[in-house]
């Protein structure tokens, strides 16, 4: 009885926890403005495209990673992420991220990839990791993002007490697969609504809504869903920090090229 109670509580802290993450993001919209940094992202409800929804087109730049699961291509956005996606090509064609490790793997929601070693520890302060984070209003957290892992936060005393702070990002990668979209849920999507276009993306689409304007989106997988799906699934170990895949996981390489029509997308 006692186990039951606890499962009980859990889904209803995980349900609450995900309708406090759309209630914000509402909020966001209905201001028309989201603090960033110590700047502030203007989100134009009118002017906002959802660029992700979009099929690459030819000369698009693309990024192809191949992992021991199979090979993902997403199309990259250096007009919304110029800094971030710049690191993350010149680390990929640098050879970088072969050899590197999927370090998280997190209850089918999403995946961490891009660490030297398993525990997804990173070169803290080098220059690669130190990438200010960039938002921008058509890029969001749908199932199939690429976006970069927090590094770093640099906060006054002030900041560290209200909120605030230059957020960083660097090499490693989050590959966002979806929350389980509820009846539940969708209705509190759709009541709590300011923008239609947005809620019903994130519902037939999928994604992690509460992520909104959290990361840098770098990039949007359009082929290797079925490997994304499988990368957030595995059995894992948590160590504290992350979920650890049991078996070791790896990116084998990772390029950046263009894309061409003659490709399949999924």
């Amino acid at each position: 009885m006692k186990n039951t109670k606890n499962k009980s509580f859990t889904k209803t802290l995980i349900i609450m926890l995900l309708i406090a993450g759309i209630i914000t993001l509402g909020m966001m919209l209905l201001e028309n403005v989201r603090k960033n940094n110590d700047t502030y992202v203007t989100i134009d409800v009118n002017s906002m495209e959802l660029v992700q929804l979009e099929s690459p087109k030819d000369g698009d730049p693309i990024a192809i990673i191949e992992t021991t699961l199979g090979e993902i291509r997403f199309v990259l956005y250096p007009q919304y992420s110029p800094n971030a996606v710049k690191n993350f090509t010149e680390l990929a064609d640098s050879g970088y991220y072969d050899g590197t490790y999927f370090y998280n793997s997190d209850s089918g929601v999403y995946s961490s990839a891009g660490s030297k070693q398993k525990d997804g520890s990173y070169q803290s302060g080098s220059a690669s990791e130190r990438v200010e984070r960039e938002l921008n209003q058509n890029l969001w957290s749908f199932k199939g993002a690429v976006c970069c892992a927090t590094t770093d936060i640099d906060r006054t005393f002030s900041q560290k007490l209200f909120g605030g702070g230059t957020y960083y990002c660097g090499s490693r990668l989050n590959f966002l697969n979806t929350i389980e979209f509820t009846d539940e849920l969708k209705e509190q999507m759709t009541a709590s609504q300011t923008n239609e276009q947005l809620t019903n993306a994130f519902i037939e689409n999928g994604g992690i809504p509460n992520f909104a304007q959290q990361m840098t989106v770098i990039g949007q997988v359009y082929q290797g869903m079925d490997v994304v799906e499988k990368l957030a699934s595995l059995e894992s170990e948590n160590n504290g920090n992350y979920k650890i895949p049991k078996d070791d996981i790896m990116i084998i390489s990772a390029k950046t090229d263009t894309y061409s029509a003659d490709e399949k997308t999924e």
